[in-house]
């Protein structure tokens, strides 16, 4: 049989082509929305907030979320030829070799985690550290077994707003584990979403993602009940003092919107892949207005 693309020797190709590939290893727009979830943790966080301690924040959240999409890359490169949607990553495409991933999965690490330990604090660190494992060690081939991984990939995307709380407090308490709670549930109606919308690429990577094991309608379904689920835990951040009134309506009414909109796929009968891009385009929107809406009215 012969080896695929992501396995043969890179094609040559000028520096900042070859840079440009590096960089898109990295996933910069995944990244980035990462970033700011961890910024917006670190700004709602009580006490004091240190200028160095911030940068290596951003700066360590930056490499080890790199990391981990470099690492995924790596691992998932024969799935990547197959699939339309991410055959021409570099890795699948052939434009770099498999170990330069490699050294950018490992190298940034090695960096970032001791970074952080230094300028934030251990906990922080530790964090990261888990948040890596559990995207590139357990969610990247569980994707290939069980629909679990949807659960299980949840909870490193929820790491981040985390890590900024603990960054400025060096602690794990209520306030922090309640923007846990709300990266971790928002995650779920946005990857049934993509399940959806891209179902029949998947199945050319032979993932077992939800739609492709339970169907459209219970994706659906899922996607509707997870998006009513953010009502309620995006409003346990009132209580802990986190938010007032103006966020509990955007919460409520977002949320509550969203979960609409998912029932209403029930329903659709053409242009069902346009419905659920929608979906999922939607879910980026409600996450986007919710930190919007918490931001405004952070003391």
């Amino acid at each position: 049989m012969q080896p695929l693309a992501a396995t043969s020797a890179a094609v040559r190709q000028p520096p900042l082509a070859f840079a440009r590939d590096v960089l898109a290893l990295a996933k910069p727009r995944l990244a980035l929305l990462v970033v700011c979830t961890a910024a917006g943790g670190l700004w709602l966080a009580p006490g004091r907030r240190d200028l160095a301690a911030a940068l290596a924040l951003l700066v360590g959240t930056s490499a080890v979320v790199a990391a981990a999409n470099a690492l995924n890359n790596l691992l998932e490169r024969d799935i990547d030829a197959l699939m339309r949607r991410t055959r021409d990553r570099p890795l699948p495409a052939g434009r770099i070799e498999p170990w330069v991933a490699a050294a950018v999965g490992l190298g940034l690490p090695s960096i970032a985690l001791p970074a952080l330990a230094w300028f934030t604090n251990g906990l922080t660190a530790t964090l990261a550290a888990l948040a890596l494992f559990l995207y590139a060690v357990v969610y990247t081939p569980l994707k290939q077994r069980s629909t679990l991984a949807l659960f299980v990939g949840a909870v490193p995307g929820a790491i981040p707003p985390l890590m900024g709380w603990t960054a400025a407090t060096g602690r794990l308490d209520a306030g922090g584990l309640a923007l846990f709670g709300i990266l971790f549930c928002w995650q779920l109606p946005h990857f049934l979403a993509i399940s959806l919308y891209l179902k029949e690429d998947y199945a050319r990577g032979g993932l077992r993602v939800f739609s492709l094991v339970h169907g459209d309608r219970a994706t659906t379904a899922w996607g509707a009940v997870t998006s009513l689920a953010l009502v309620p835990v995006s409003l346990t951040l009132l209580p802990l003092g986190l938010a007032g009134p103006a966020y509990a309506v955007a919460a409520t009414l977002l949320g509550t919107g969203l979960a609409a909109y998912a029932l209403s796929g029930l329903w659709q009968r053409g242009a069902a892949n346009r419905w659920a891009r929608n979906f999922f385009l939607l879910t980026l929107a409600y996450l986007t207005l919710l930190f919007a809406a918490l931001l405004a009215g952070a003391r």
